[in-house]
């Protein structure tokens, strides 16, 4: 059996209106024949195009056979493949993309805004804009092209179009602005339609960032710009398009604000607004303004949607009688309610991650109000309410002023059906997974997994709950290797690497968050943080095998080496500003940079890791010059580190956790007597803090395998496995359900640490999960795209069993084990068209093929 899976278009899940003109396709095989490796394909287009026999191992991303798509051009594609064992497959089923609009000159639309009077101070009111238009014939095919300054939702005859939260997200505004395809053949109805939308501040006129923020960022206009193309079944287009005929009004929406939340008072709600026939007379132009239509680009991954509703774990009372609700689970998101009551009648929702007191614990929240309100019609039977231009991050809701009473023994079934939670966070499919017996490193794996979704709302972000919620390039710069095994992630991720490189080239430097916005001053180099211009897009490399993230960014990557080269004194980069080794857990609350590891030794071993890394991108690019140039840098800054922080015996200057493990890590010391005394002093260092966690955002990702790398896995063990803080596990014990900020965020008393960073929800620190998918349970890339495994569990810290699972670019990949006093079994499937390199404890390496294996091992 031979089935090949209908061909991927980049790394689209959705494919009406994508960007590309020459998408490259992947496939996956499925078979049961062992061993099984491609050795030629066939694809076919539907517009008659066929490769023939084309003889290659390749199925990822491989390049598009034909002529570039045009503008909203629908073309189809399957694939044959031939095995080198002379098997052949049948065609795929077809696989179909179409294109967006890919030319400036392709939109035709203006920017609708509604005028200045109906809009109050940023975080002020969403309007309601809207327009009819005639259908003069039966509909064929219709497409809307639409995007925003600002966030909005848009309905067409009453019907909310699409499933998109907070649209069109959040970019680089000032470079980048993404719009979404939707087909909507089946809302349309011959004769009179209309176009509705309701436009909030969002992220383009809203107030952003800490300290107060910063508001109309990137513009003091809100403004809609959509483009409905209509194709007649008989022949025939029209194009209905945003401009000064568009009608605007106050809508219900008298408030909304991404941080401090929305207030709905539904009695404001015209009835049938957004339908043909509404009198919309004493509604006021919308304004029609320019824009720069080469800023609007197709997203590259999916957008923000609502993926899961949870019901109330508990109903709990609140020391002054409020009525609280516990769902369970740290989550991005809000609150979706069915209520009844008078009009006119206000019930107020707040948020919070955690409770103090027995209270909501509101002070992690800063200056972000987190509240919602709704002011009921008075309908004669439930209204449904759920804010549409916020998010928030809670666990723990307050429900004030409900009509009636909300008694926990009486009406606790009633609150479930009429409350409940709705996730909201960028729709990445799953793709990794990982467990084992012990159920406290299952649930820290489960945290990682829902810190990700909490901070990946539209871009990859630091915190879901405060007056923040920016794109730290540090963070994702430490977890993108959790992520890429977690989540599909290459399509989100290479949206924000364009933002990255585009504020890169108007800052003068990669700033500590991306999208920028100038809080306090202007960005300045950082290690660690700026470094994710080099080592984000080499891991989407390595986890898929994309040689183009590394093309499409490497303009960025060579500009930030190249400024860090500068910046340097004799190869040491010993100068400037430094976040350091963010949060060490020795930092006191209200200086949390005051790390134990000297800025410049941390500062120096990343900018040798990115040289390095820099070198052997351009290698794989063609640049021949550069990468010998930057492989002499990488030499001459790895020279430099040894002669500044490393004894000749391999003793480092800095005595440190952090320290220890990148030098390990990295390979910044000489020799094989180095690494052996530099391992040992790591090993002491870790027993001397009782196997607690001694780094902070720069050594914590690094500190296991390093431990790893000397052959001291049960000292890594037994880092990982500690729960008394500062630990991984401490704050499982603690009860959370996602990653801590900070590793005691909660003091062991119940109280929320006094320093002013204090989220529940940051995913930085559980950068750990990598470890748990490579070395615990044994499956890492051997090769880029997983086109050869690494198969090597080192069981340690008491576990029994473990497995990891992934979906790779070639087909799902496992691996489990377990023991058995002295026996180690392991069974491992490998994706057909893969290898594996099968390394286990005391066993000679082996390779492997395709197929599913068993394999033991004496411990």
């Amino acid at each position: 059996m031979l089935h090949v899976s209908t061909p991927a278009f980049e790394h689209h899940d959705d494919l009406l209106g994508i960007g590309e003109a020459s998408p490259r396709l992947s496939w996956t095989v499925t078979t049961d024949l062992p061993g099984w490796q491609q050795a030629a394909y066939e694809i076919e287009l539907s517009d008659g195009t066929a490769t023939g026999r084309v003889e290659s191992r390749d199925s990822v991303l491989v390049p598009w056979p034909g002529t570039p798509l045009r503008s909203r051009e629908r073309r189809g594609a399957r694939v044959r493949v031939h095995g080198a064992d002379g098997s052949a497959g049948a065609w795929s089923d077809w696989s179909y993309a179409e294109a967006g609009l890919l030319d400036p000159a392709d939109w035709r639309a203006d920017a609708a805004a509604p005028p200045l009077e109906l809009l109050d101070a940023p975080d002020g009111p969403a309007p309601l804009l809207r327009r009819e238009f005639t259908a003069r014939a039966p509909v064929e095919r219709a497409r809307l092209y639409v995007s925003a300054h600002g966030t909005y939702e848009i309905e067409l005859n009453g019907r909310v179009v699409g499933d998109d939260v907070l649209a069109p997200g959040w970019s680089s505004y000032g470079h980048r602005l993404l719009y979404r395809t939707h087909d909507v053949t089946g809302l349309l109805r011959e004769g009179g339609n209309a176009l509705g939308a309701t436009l909030a501040d969002g992220w383009y006129r809203g107030r952003i960032g800490f300290a107060g923020g910063r508001t109309g960022v990137y513009g003091d206009r809100t403004a809609l710009i959509a483009q409905l193309e209509i194709t007649y079944a008989g022949g025939g287009t029209d194009v209905v398009t945003t401009d000064g005929s568009w009608r605007c009004a106050s809508g219900p929406v008298t408030a909304a604000s991404l941080y401090d939340g929305e207030h709905h008072d539904a009695r404001l709600l015209p009835a049938g607004w957004s339908e043909p026939g509404f009198d919309d007379s004493s509604w006021l132009p919308a304004d029609p303004l320019p824009h720069d239509a080469a800023l609007l680009a197709a997203p590259t991954g999916p957008p923000i949607r609502r993926t899961e509703t949870l019901r109330p774990a508990a109903i709990l009372t609140g020391p002054s009688g409020e009525t609280i609700l516990d769902f369970g689970q740290n989550i991005a998101g809000r609150l979706r309610v069915r209520v009844q009551g008078p009009a006119g009648h206000t019930i107020t929702l707040r948020h919070a991650e955690v409770l103090e007191d027995g209270a909501l614990g509101v002070r992690p929240l800063r200056g972000a109000a987190a509240l919602d309100r709704y002011t009921l019609r008075g309908d004669a039977g439930p209204e449904t309410y759920e804010p549409r231009f916020t998010t928030h991050g809670f666990r723990y809701a307050q429900i004030d002023d409900w009509p009636g009473e909300l008694d926990p023994a009486a009406v606790e079934a009633a609150v479930e059906a009429a409350i409940e939670a709705v996730v909201c966070h960028t729709d990445m499919r799953a793709a990794g997974d990982f467990t084992c017996s012990d159920p406290l490193l299952n649930r820290l794996h489960d945290n990682v997994r829902w810190s990700m979704r909490g901070n990946y709302v539209g871009l990859p972000t630091d915190c879901p709950q405060r007056d923040e919620r920016l794109g730290w390039t540090g963070d994702i710069q430490v977890f993108a290797p959790t992520a890429a095994f977690l989540y599909a992630c290459a399509g989100p991720l290479t949206s924000w690497l364009a933002d990255l490189a585009a504020d890169q080239a108007q800052a003068g430097t990669v700033p500590p968050y991306v999208p920028w916005v100038e809080l306090k001053s202007a960005p300045t180099p950082t290690a660690a943080w700026g470094d994710a211009a080099v080592l984000v897009p080499w891991v989407l490399y390595e986890r898929t095998g994309d040689l183009g993230v590394l093309a499409a960014q490497y303009a960025s990557m060579t500009a930030w080496v190249d400024q860090v080269a500068a910046l340097t004194h004799d190869h040491l980069w010993d100068e400037g500003f430094q976040f350091g080794d963010w949060l060490d857990p020795a930092a006191p609350p209200e200086h949390p940079g005051r790390a134990r590891t000297d800025h410049a030794l941390v500062a120096t071993a990343c900018h040798a890791w990115s040289a390095r890394v820099l070198a052997d991108a351009a290698a794989l690019l063609g640049h021949s010059g550069d990468a010998a140039r930057y492989a002499a840098l990488a030499g001459e800054v790895r020279a430099a580190f040894r002669r500044e922080f490393v004894t000749p015996s391999g003793r480092l200057a800095c005595d440190t956790q952090t320290a220890y493990a990148l030098a390990l890590h990295l390979d910044l010391l000489d020799g094989p007597e180095q690494r052996e005394r530099a391992g040992r002093r790591l090993v002491e260092l870790v027993a001397a803090d009782d196997h607690r966690i001694g780094t902070g955002f720069v050594g914590t990702p690094l500190v296991c395998d390093a431990l790893c790398s000397v052959g001291a896995y049960d000292t890594a063990y037994a880092l990982l496995t500690q729960r008394e803080c500062p630990s991984w596990l401490y704050p499982v014990t603690m009860g959370a359900t996602t990653v801590w900020e900070r590793w005691d965020s909660m003091l062991p008393d119940g109280r929320i640490n006094p320093g002013e960073m204090t989220s529940f929800n940051h995913y930085a620190l559980g950068a750990v999960a990598d470890f748990l998918h490579r070395t615990v349970a044994g499956l890492a890339p051997a090769e880029p795209g997983y086109r050869r495994l690494r198969i090597a569990p080192r069981p340690g810290g008491g576990l029994t069993h473990a497995s990891a699972r992934l979906d790779t670019p070639y087909g799902p990949a496992a691996v489990s084990w377990t023991t058995d006093g002295g026996t180690l079994t392991v069974e491992a499937t490998v994706p057909p068209g893969t290898s594996a390199l099968v390394e286990l404890p005391g066993a000679e390496p082996r390779e492997v093929g395709a197929g599913t294996h068993t394999f033991t091992a004496r411990l």
